[in-house]
């Protein structure tokens, strides 16, 4: 029960296929309290079954994480209904569907500065807001979802990719900012899984075939073991940890063929 008695917010709620989901039954696991967002109020009915076995969690709608009011105006409801946070995830990213299935020269300026706001401004934005509206316990942790693509081309990936390397500059920035406050910042970089967005990604299957052949542990990764790994650095026990990418991913990003 590394997370006993701690307040978590999961931003990006889906479905259940999704790595938020996974986050939260593990941390919920490891005790701790629960507090979603989610977009679209009338998925609430939906996003409420899914949460249903998460006794005491509650869930907010926002529509726009890149937002500087639609943030502030969140963050000050869930501060005065629940008080301070001992962690946040932020699991928030998208872009355009054209500009994933054209190749990146031809993405748009519309749709990289979309991806790049609603991907990585947006973590920073809620970093920002927490930290002046005084949201964080002593020793919170903040840990935002990256991927592989962001250091090396991966085909289809293209405007995301450059989106999270903007976002894991972001963790190390943030990371010096928060440190003088003992809060720590990381990123986790899943390995590929079969969600909801990963859909947009084109031959994203072909992606899953190539990790299971050549990752040293041959198996791709689930959405339970980046919520181990999540929890971990949510927890108390990676304490000396911040300002980094940590991999999850069977061990396939130190191959180099």
């Amino acid at each position: 029960m590394i997370l006993k008695d701690k307040k978590v917010l999961i931003m990006g709620l889906r479905n259940k296929w999704s790595i938020a989901f996974g986050i939260a039954k593990q941390a919920y696991e490891n005790g701790a309290q629960l507090l979603f967002t989610f977009m679209g109020e009338d998925n609430r009915p939906k996003i409420e079954e899914l949460t249903k076995d998460f006794k005491g969690s509650k869930a907010y709608v926002c529509d726009d994480a890149s937002n500087d009011e639609v943030i502030k105006e969140l963050f000050e409801k869930i501060k005065k209904e629940n008080g301070k946070l001992d962690g946040i995830v932020h699991a928030i990213a998208h872009a355009n569907t054209d500009d994933l299935h054209n190749d990146f020269i031809y993405t748009s300026k519309e749709g990289y500065a979309h991806a790049v706001d609603v991907s990585a401004y947006s973590f920073v934005l809620v970093s920002r807001m927490a930290k002046e509206l005084d949201m964080l316990n002593e020793n919170a942790s903040l840990v935002t979802l990256t991927y592989h693509g962001s250091s090396k081309v991966l085909p289809g990936y293209n405007v995301m990719g450059v989106a999270k390397a903007a976002l894991e500059s972001s963790v190390r920035y943030l990371a010096e900012n928060f440190g003088k406050e003992g809060i720590r910042v990381n990123a986790l970089s899943s390995g590929p899984i079969k969600t909801l967005s990963a859909k947009g990604i084109k031959d994203f299957g072909t992606v899953l075939t190539v990790v299971e052949e050549k990752a040293p542990l041959h198996r791709n990764v689930t959405i339970e073991e980046i919520g181990d790994a999540t929890t971990f650095l949510l927890s108390n026990m990676s304490r000396a940890i911040t300002g980094q990418v940590i991999y999850a991913d069977s061990g396939y990003s130190i191959m180099g063929i």
